[in-house]
C-alpha cells in the first residue's frame, strides 16, 4: 500500500520560500483564501495569523506549493498530491540537511536553471559528480540545500 505524503521544510519566512520554490519546481502556491476567510469569520484564527500575498490570503506561519497537475481541494486550496509545506520554526538552520531535493532539469538546461534560481534568491554552493552524473549543489534563500541535475 502506498502512503500519501508531503515534504515539510522548517523555515523563518514561508512566503519567501513559496515564491522561490514555486519557480524552482514549476509548482503553484496553494491558495488557502477561502479556508482562511471561513476561519476568520468563525473566530478560529485572528487577522494577526494571516498575511496577503499576491492578492491571496495566506497563513503567516505556514504556506505551501503544489504540483499544478495534481488534484486540489476546492475549499481549502490544499493540494491532494505532490506538495511542499513551509512552516515557521523558532530556531535557525544550523547544519547540513539530512534530506534534500534533486531537481532533474537535464544537463542542457542546468546552467540556465541555476542562473534563474540564483536570480530568484538561491545560491550555488558547489558541484558534484559520481558515476557519470554531475550536479550543482545549491541553497534556497534560507540555506536549505538542494541539487540541480
Amino acid at each position: 500500500m502506498s502512503v500519501a505524503y508531503k515534504i515539510v521544510v522548517d523555515c523563518a519566512d514561508p512566503q519567501r520560500l513559496v515564491t522561490f520554490w514555486s519557480q524552482a519546481m514549476g509548482y503553484v502556491p496553494e491558495d488557502n483564501s477561502q479556508l482562511i476567510k471561513s476561519l476568520l469569520e468563525a473566530g478560529h484564527i485572528s487577522q494577526a495569523e494571516v498575511v496577503t500575498v499576491d492578492d491571496r490570503l495566506s497563513f503567516r506561519a505556514a504556506a505551501a506549493v503544489r504540483d499544478p497537475d495534481d488534484p486540489v481541494d476546492p475549499f481549502t486550496g490544499i493540494g491532494q498530491g505532490r506538495r511542499i509545506l513551509f512552516q515557521v520554526v523558532p530556531e535557525p538552520k544550523t547544519t547540513k540537511n539530512r534530506v534534500h531535493l534533486d531537481l532533474h532539469v537535464g544537463a542542457e538546461q542546468r546552467e540556465r536553471v541555476v542562473k534563474e534560481l540564483v536570480a530568484a534568491g538561491g545560491t550555488a554552493i558547489g558541484e558534484g559528480s559520481q558515476g557519470g552524473s554531475s550536479w550543482i549543489v545549491m541553497a534556497d534563500p534560507e540555506g536549505n540545500e538542494f541539487c540541480v541535475e
